[in-house]
């Protein structure tokens, strides 16, 4: 199990390169979306519409960060449960999403969107929402503020520790058999 500098955009054999065990440290431009947020993309490229961000080398960390108190960049901003995206998940794949940060484990049509698309799930540590939240550096919403703290987030992450849990080859660190 290596450790692993990743900065984003990123591109598929970068993505190839890491295994499930890989302690991963994060850099760049990270996404946010939740549920809500998931409907609304999917039904957008239903539509032929264009997304509030690019989807190609992209990462989207599954979080409704709590408000900044003041002096702060964000507040609380631990990972939610992955598998509430799964039914979204396999077309935001298809579009160039490589990572997926959240916790817990993800369903088999989602690994198998992984390894035909060439991405991987990492997972943050639930319950160091402190921790993580010192590791964004900045942030906007830049759509869908009517979902408030749901809200689409662009963030700017500086070394923010992940680890691989699924890779892109279909290995999970959930399912040790």
């Amino acid at each position: 199990m290596a450790k692993v500098k990743l900065t984003t955009p990123v591109n598929e054999s970068e993505i190839r390169d890491l295994q499930a065990g890989d302690k991963i440290e994060l850099s760049g431009v990270v996404y946010t979306a939740r549920d809500a947020a998931h409907s609304r993309l999917v039904d957008a490229l239903e539509r032929g519409a264009e997304l509030p961000f690019e989807l190609a080398g992209s990462a989207l960390y599954y979080v409704g960060p709590a408000p900044a108190k003041p002096g702060e960049v964000i507040g609380s901003a631990g990972p939610t449960t992955s598998y509430r995206m799964d039914p979204f998940t396999p077309q935001l794949l298809k579009e160039g999403l490589k990572v997926m940060i959240g916790k817990g484990d993800r369903s088999e049509d989602v690994i198998t969107a992984m390894q035909e698309e060439g991405a991987v799930y990492l997972a943050a540590t639930g319950g160091a929402a402190a921790l993580i939240s010192e590791c964004i550096k900045e942030t906007e919403i830049i759509a869908y503020p009517d979902l408030e703290t749901e809200a689409v987030r662009k963030l700017v992450v500086e070394k923010l520790p992940l680890i691989c849990v699924i890779d892109s080859y279909g290995k999970n660190l959930y399912n040790r058999k």
